[in-house]
C-alpha cells in the first residue's frame, strides 16, 4: 500500500489565517473570523491563526486558548498552566487559584475592551522543534507526533520554510475514513 504524506492532508499556508506579530488581539480575532467565513463549512474550521514576522516568515501560532489566556495577564503569575486540569487537581482547587490570584475579577466586557491594546507577539505561542513536521513525512509519523506532543496542529515545512499546517482534525477525519473502509471481521 502506498504511504500517504502530510502534504496530502495539510491546509496550505495560502488558505490559512495569518496575521502580523505586531497586530492587536482585535485584528487577530477579525482575521480568524474572516478565514472561517471563507473556509468550506463541510470541514472543521480554523482554530488558530499563524503569526508572521516582518519578513513574512511564520514565527508563531495564536490559538483560541492563547486569546482567552491573553485577556487575563495575571495568568503569567500562575506557574505552568498547561495540563493543570489533567493533573488530578479538583475543581475546588482550580477555583481557589482563580480566587487567590484574582483572575477574571473584572467584568468580562471590561476585560475584552483591553484587547485592542494587546499585541499578538505578547500572547502567541512560539513553536518548538516538536511543533514542525516535514511535508514529505508519512501521515502515521505525523499522527504519532500529534499524540505524543498533545498537539492540536503541526506546522508543515519544506526546506525549513513553513508551507502549511496539519490539523489534528484533518488527520482524525482521514483515520475515520480508513476505519470505515476496513472490512468487519
Amino acid at each position: 500500500m502506498e504511504q500517504t504524506t502530510v502534504k496530502e492532508f495539510m491546509v496550505p499556508l495560502s488558505e490559512y489565517a495569518t496575521v502580523s506579530q505586531n497586530a492587536s488581539m482585535v485584528e487577530a480575532v477579525i482575521t480568524l473570523e474572516e478565514a472561517q467565513r471563507k473556509y468550506d463549512r463541510t470541514q472543521y474550521t480554523h482554530r488558530a491563526i499563524l503569526v508572521r514576522d516582518d519578513q513574512g516568515h511564520i514565527v508563531g501560532k495564536l490559538s483560541q486558548m492563547d486569546v482567552l489566556r491573553g485577556l487575563e495577564p495575571k495568568y503569567n503569575n500562575v506557574a505552568e498552566l498547561k495540563g493543570i486540569s489533567h493533573s488530578g487537581f479538583s475543581v475546588e482547587f482550580i477555583r481557589s487559584i482563580m480566587e487567590t490570584q484574582s483572575l477574571w475579577a473584572d467584568p468580562l466586557a471590561q476585560i475584552c475592551r483591553k484587547a485592542s491594546m494587546v499585541k499578538v507577539k505578547e500572547i502567541m505561542y512560539t513553536p518548538k522543534e516538536g511543533d514542525y513536521v516535514r511535508e514529505g513525512a508519512s501521515l502515521t509519523e505525523a499522527i504519532h507526533q500529534l499524540i505524543m506532543g498533545r498537539h492540536q496542529s503541526l506546522l508543515v515545512t519544506r526546506d525549513k520554510e513553513v508551507v502549511g499546517i496539519l490539523r489534528l482534525s484533518d488527520a482524525f477525519v482521514e483515520v475515520c475514513k480508513m476505519i470505515k473502509a476496513c472490512p468487519v471481521t
